[in-house]
């Protein structure tokens, strides 16, 4: 049965109360949990690592430039080939899809209960904001928990909307990316000319126009990060190597300003928009039963087909794009970055369809539960993933920032992975929640929550 038929299955069973004596939300207990959503979540947590630990390793250019750091030959080139191919944007596609896929299962359960999600949905969503500012100043730049906090205060706005309308207004939203992106090439030429006209004319004795000079002096404050010299990119490089071997309130001082911009203008103009494409094709797709393991393997096999059949083979066309054009910035706005924008969307479609045929057959059940209890504790794992690997790489821990190729970078991946699919499992056969998710929930409903399992409970670590 759909959540939409379930829930008319119950709207004409049961009597919603009265406003004065609306029940009220109440957080989801290990019986109500979706199995398939829990592994499918785990696997997007994991998978996330894959690609972070680039970032926690080196400096940031490394991330989305092999050549520049990290190792790109033999098996470093490997890694990031098969990162590219699995896990890059798809992680974090599936992640996004998720939470909006979250707003749905809360709300759907909240209705067969006769309660409304609202206040609990913005409260949950502005506590994960403050969790994610502490997060990102305080312990690592790469935050993703800030991102998902400003876009999900929008999405209770379409929580009741169709299937239909919620996946066509995500693709929507995924195109709005390239007019916007257009937008900022066509500045970026006009200040440039500008640049070109006022130069000329200053040699000339002539006085430029205001806007001309306007638009000169945004560009030649802004070149350098956009297409710096030989010259400066070392600079910009030493500077975030010197500053990661350093102390702690060196690294603090060093990123904050860079977030403040992150987190708003980048927000408004790319990442918002991306987040929310995502989020609100989720919630279509989890109304759908797609993310809840419902539909029949048939579609399934078609999710796999298309997104692998058409994703994979465009994501090798892109991984060799890149690096004919050595992974340049202006490479990617003028065009680039489209591959990868709408490949990751379909690659991940392939993901979410072989995730669900195994989670079907109940195949390889000693993985899946142990997936499903990484899922479980995504915000616990995931603020592991950074106060693990920081401590590993900054000045202030181990100090091994700039130290360690790809393939090395991998082991470490390997390394946290086993120990999450161990430890996870073991944590849950004694506790409800992870201790993030505990202190999250309870911030939420504005009560602690009750940590330990009960000992008359027969709930296992993970539940369908």
């Amino acid at each position: 049965m759909s959540i939409e038929l379930e829930r008319q299955a119950v709207d004409s069973l049961v009597q919603v109360p009265e406003p004065e004596s609306r029940p009220e939300p109440a957080p989801v207990v290990a019986s109500e949990r979706l199995l398939a959503v829990d592994v499918l979540r785990g696997c997007a947590l994991l998978g996330i690592l894959a690609m972070n630990i680039v970032d926690f390793g080196w400096p940031g250019i490394a991330y989305g430039n092999p050549m520049a750091g990290g190792g790109f030959q033999g098996t470093d080139r490997v890694v990031w080939f098969t990162n590219h191919l699995v896990f890059e944007a798809k992680m974090m596609t599936i992640f996004s899809m998720l939470f909006g896929a979250g707003l749905v299962l809360l709300d759907s359960r909240a209705q067969a209960r006769g309660a409304s999600i609202r206040g609990v949905y913005y409260r949950r969503v502005l506590w994960l904001l403050a969790i994610g500012l502490v997060h990102s100043y305080l312990i690592w730049f790469g935050d993703i928990l800030v991102l998902y906090a400003e876009t999900g205060l929008f999405m209770y706005l379409f929580h009741a909307k169709s299937p239909r309308t919620l996946i066509i207004l995500g693709l929507v939203a995924s195109l709005l990316i390239i007019p916007v992106i257009m937008g900022f090439v066509w500045s970026m030429e006009y200040m440039k000319a500008a640049t070109a006209r006022v130069d000329v004319q200053v040699k000339a004795g002539e006085k430029p126009t205001w806007l001309d000079q306007k638009a000169s002096d945004a560009w030649k404050n802004m070149r350098d990060d956009i297409d710096p010299t030989p010259a400066r990119k070392l600079e910009a490089w030493d500077k975030e190597m010197t500053v990661h071997r350093g102390g702690y309130w060196g690294i603090v001082k060093y990123r904050a300003g860079q977030l403040i911009f992150i987190q708003t203008v980048v927000f408004l103009f790319g990442t918002g928009l991306m987040a929310a494409s995502r989020m609100l094709i989720g919630m279509g797709l989890m109304k759908l039963g797609v993310f809840s393991a419902e539909r029949s393997n048939r579609f399934y096999l078609w999710m796999v087909a298309l997104g692998y059949g058409i994703g994979l083979p465009l994501m090798v066309f892109d991984a060799l794009q890149l690096i004919k054009n050595e992974f340049s910035f202006l490479y990617g706005i003028h065009g680039g970055f489209l591959y990868n924008l709408f490949g990751s969307l379909v690659v991940a479609m392939g993901h979410v369809g072989l995730v669900m045929l195994v989670v079907k057959a109940g195949a390889i059940t000693w993985l899946t539960r142990r997936l499903a209890a990484v899922g479980r504790m995504a915000l616990t794992n995931y603020l592991t993933h950074s106060i693990v690997c920081t401590t590993l790489f900054y000045g202030y821990g181990f100090a091994l920032y700039g130290t360690m190729n790809r393939t090395a970078l991998f082991g470490v991946v390997i390394v946290i992975w086993s120990v999450q699919l161990i430890l996870s499992p073991i944590w849950l056969k004694y506790f409800r929640f992870g201790p993030a998710e505990w202190v999250w929930r309870s911030l939420t409903y504005w009560r602690f929550q009750p940590m330990r399992v009960a000992k008359t409970s027969h709930a296992t670590p993970v539940a369908a």
